[in-house]
């Protein structure tokens, strides 16, 4: 019965050392007071970034290829942070081409014109004119920059930024009740381990 009792911890241990790897407080934070979340049915996930940050560059082909083989029940949400004004026209951009549904042309291309063409984008027309080339209609790209819809956006993720507390970026947060830095996590693709492990929990604690 000894032998028995050792081979069953034995194929316990995997699956106790990982559940005791992450611990709350040290690689990630419970928010104070939850955050709402969009699709209650789900749990979500929300990466929090910005175009300028370097960062967030070099995570998204993380990002990407975790966000393929993302479960069903898990619902991803992108969210740029506005943390000054020149921070506010790539925010925009965001949201603009998230409306009309064209991330899968002007996402990635934006972090690679930010970060190895070495573009700026001061505003509405630099955007325009670069998505032009991209496919993305220019009347529609303008028309949706300064809509109402972009302006609740932006309003919308200000107050989620508040609060989730993120003070830098990448952050993710898991269920509005978890936030996750690479510092805490120790580093980036170990983030998104922290992610997964946090999506578990939720998905146990709502069985």
């Amino acid at each position: 019965m000894k032998r028995i009792g050792f081979m069953i911890a034995a194929l316990l241990l995997p699956f106790m050392a990982q559940a005791e790897e992450y611990r709350e407080g040290v690689h990630y934070i419970k928010l104070t007071s939850p955050v709402r979340t969009a699709d209650q049915s789900k749990v979500e996930v929300v990466e929090m970034f910005g175009y300028p940050c370097p960062h967030c560059n070099s995570f998204e082909p993380h990002i990407k290829n975790w966000d393929k083989n993302k479960a069903e029940d898990v619902n991803f949400v992108r969210m740029p942070v506005v943390f000054g004004r020149s921070w506010e026209p790539m925010a925009r951009a965001f949201y603009s081409s998230e409306l009309l549904k064209t991330l899968d042309k002007t996402h990635e291309a934006t972090f690679n014109a930010v970060h190895v063409e070495r573009r700026r984008f001061s505003g509405m027309n630099d955007f325009s004119e670069f998505y032009a080339n991209l496919g993305v209609d220019s009347a529609k790209f303008n028309k949706a920059y300064n809509s109402f819809a972009v302006n609740m956006k932006l309003k919308q993720g200000d107050s989620k930024l508040r609060g989730y507390g993120v003070q830098g970026v990448p952050a993710m947060v898991v269920n509005g009740k978890y936030r996750i830095t690479a510092q805490m996590a120790g580093g980036q693709p170990q983030m998104l381990k922290v992610v997964d492990y946090l999506v578990e929990k939720e998905r146990m604690s709502a069985q």
